[in-house]
């Protein structure tokens, strides 16, 4: 990784629906890197279980709905020592679709409970070549149990070769209410 600078920083404070990140993407760098400092969500109602997922745009954030093909894996251990597991998450990938992708899925809805990691994306400006992507998140989760620490492991492209120049992030069900998402720019 070469040095890193920062473009951008998102501080969620209160319940906020979705985070769009329309400036700072462009042919500056080739490679981009999103860092996710404790993303915790609304816990209104029985929403254990809540996803973090991201999609991104090539009109600048009108639409977010460009086709991706993705692969999803996470390996788990219970707080109680009653669970451990590594699998691959097939409800979790994408195949050619343009529906959100799942970055941290099954946050607990405990208080305390909230997921980090880093995404990066790469070459997003290049018209010639798929934008590729990768995620690794830590998360307290709610599944297979509660208190479940739970890596997750994404990676994908996205099947077009217009420019991708925004960046969305949502909270499966209800609202993201605190998180922190610093946008950096590898040079």
């Amino acid at each position: 990784m070469g040095i890193s600078t920062l473009i951008s920083t998102s501080n969620i404070t209160s319940a906020t629906s979705l985070v769009e990140i329309t400036s700072g993407i462009d042919s500056t760098y080739d490679e981009y890197m999103f860092v996710f400092t404790d993303v915790h969500h609304d816990l209104g109602g029985s929403n254990n279980g809540n996803h973090f997922e991201f999609n991104v745009s090539t009109d600048g954030g009108t639409n977010y709905n460009v086709t991706k093909t993705t692969t999803y894996f996470d390996a788990t251990h219970a707080e109680a020592d009653s669970d451990a597991s590594l699998q691959y998450k097939t409800g979790y990938d994408v195949a050619q679709g343009t529906g959100y992708q799942i970055l941290a899925g099954s946050i607990d809805s405990a208080a305390d409970a909230s997921a980090s990691g880093i995404f990066h994306l790469f070459s997003p400006s290049n018209t010639t070549y798929v934008t590729h992507f990768y995620a690794r998140f830590n998360v307290l989760s709610a599944s297979p149990a509660n208190n479940t620490c739970k890596e997750t492991n994404i990676a994908g492209y996205f099947n077009t070769t217009s420019a991708v120049n925004a960046i969305a992030f949502k909270a499966g069900v209800n609202n993201i209410d605190n998180a922190v998402i610093q946008l950096y720019g590898i040079a």
